[in-house]
């Protein structure tokens, strides 16, 4: 099942996955690029910080994340020549914290911890606002 909420103007997905509230980041970044979503979060994910912050929720929350290829991964992270999609990050290390479906319903979506770090990453006015629809949605 799945809901939308308007932020700054900008309609998000709210997904359930694995009786976890996931969001959309195909349409968080949507609202900083909206003919090339999928290159900002490219972005966001080739970055050294999100690495070492996505690796430690995973660590936390996921004990069947593997630490080996994570370790890969933050090794070589903010080097120019290094670019990390989403689906490579799921199959390599075996995330949940980001789920990336193919086809016309698809598009990245992540936990609401990962996802309000990327909202904030995305935008500071884009990323508190979220936080506080999110807190609305919920009760």
């Amino acid at each position: 099942m799945s809901k939308k909420i308007k932020v700054l103007g900008a309609e998000i997905t709210l997904s359930s996955q694995k009786k976890e509230d996931y969001i959309s980041l195909t349409d968080i970044a949507r609202y900083k690029n909206p003919e090339h979503p999928a290159d900002v979060i490219k972005n966001w994910t080739r970055s050294k910080d999100t690495i070492e912050f996505l690796g430690l929720w995973e660590r936390i929350n996921n004990p069947d994340f593997k630490v080996v290829e994570f370790d890969q991964f933050r090794n070589q992270a903010g080097n120019n020549s290094f670019v990390l999609s989403p689906k490579k990050w799921i199959e390599l290390t075996n995330a949940e914290g980001i789920v990336s479906k193919s086809g016309k319903y698809g598009g990245t979506f992540a936990h609401k911890d990962n996802a309000f770090e990327f909202a904030s990453w995305v935008s500071a006015e884009f990323g508190a606002t979220e936080g506080g629809y999110w807190e609305v949605v919920e009760k």
